[in-house]
């Protein structure tokens, strides 16, 4: 779980990486979170206690860390004579930080994905902090990524198209032909897409560890008041974190 002022403070950092990694492409990217600030800053990661940053702040935060990750392993490669060659260094920064975009759910208010679990037996005996949102169309989430990317006009080389979409690797079976070649010409021609999965599957393993060593419990009763108060603005914002009734705006006025 994270405080307001660190959820505030990724949030900043998150929008600043924009600039820095990304300067031609950043006036779309900005508009695109700006449409969906309410939504990303509180967004959780996960749905489950155990999986990965499944509180409030958590996508923002898991976001960081591959990104973090994926820069650390990309230099290690290079030492190590690996060949960098047929990609660069924005691309792969640029599919880091939109792997899971999808994960935010379709434009409007209601269309998000994770919704506040508020049945007490599923977070107490499933560990289910956030239940899916029923109301919009299935999607996997690298399909929903590159969608939103191409609504917002987000232009997108091929490498990182191909790396969004492949990015969990062996978990998705639909992606095996690329990891599984049965030639040397139907290999992967960069290793690109390799290093954002290893980033990936580290980012997501260490918020493993984090949460096991430093999980308080069971999850806390929800309250009927929390209940009855939730907004729409935060839907996605879990019962035990602060302020439930104020919006993400006000949340951050007060730090």
């Amino acid at each position: 779980m994270l405080e307001a002022n660190q959820i505030k403070e990724n949030w900043e950092t998150f929008r600043e990486e924009i600039d820095l990694q990304f300067p031609t492409r950043a006036k779309q990217i900005h508009k695109m979170y700006d449409d969906f600030e309410e939504r990303i800053a509180m967004m959780p990661a996960s749905s489950i206690a155990h999986y990965h940053n499944a509180f409030a702040g958590g996508y923002v935060d898991h976001v960081l860390r591959v990104m973090g990750c994926t820069h650390e392993l990309y230099i290690l490669w290079k030492k190590n004579g690996a060949d960098m060659s047929g990609y660069t260094l924005e691309e792969l920064m640029f599919a880091a930080m939109h792997h899971d975009l999808g994960k935010i759910g379709f434009p409007g208010d209601g269309n998000e994905v994770y919704q506040v679990e508020t049945s007490d037996w599923h977070r107490k005996n499933m560990g289910r902090m956030y239940k899916h949102n029923e109301n919009i169309p299935f999607s996997m989430v690298p399909d929903l990524s590159v969608w939103l990317l191409q609504k917002y006009e987000i232009p997108m080389s091929w490498n990182e198209y191909q790396a969004i979409k492949i990015h969990d690797g062996m978990y998705d079976d639909s992606n095996k032909p690329y990891f599984v070649a049965r030639s040397a010409q139907a290999k992967l021609k960069t290793n690109m897409a390799i290093i954002l999965h290893h980033g990936d599957h580290m980012a997501a393993q260490i918020e493993y560890e984090q949460w096991k060593n430093h999980k308080a419990g069971t999850p806390s009763k929800v309250s009927e008041k929390s209940k009855a108060t939730k907004s729409n603005a935060i839907k996605n914002l879990a019962e035990n974190n602060p302020n439930m009734g104020a919006s993400i705006a006000d949340i951050f006025k007060d730090i």
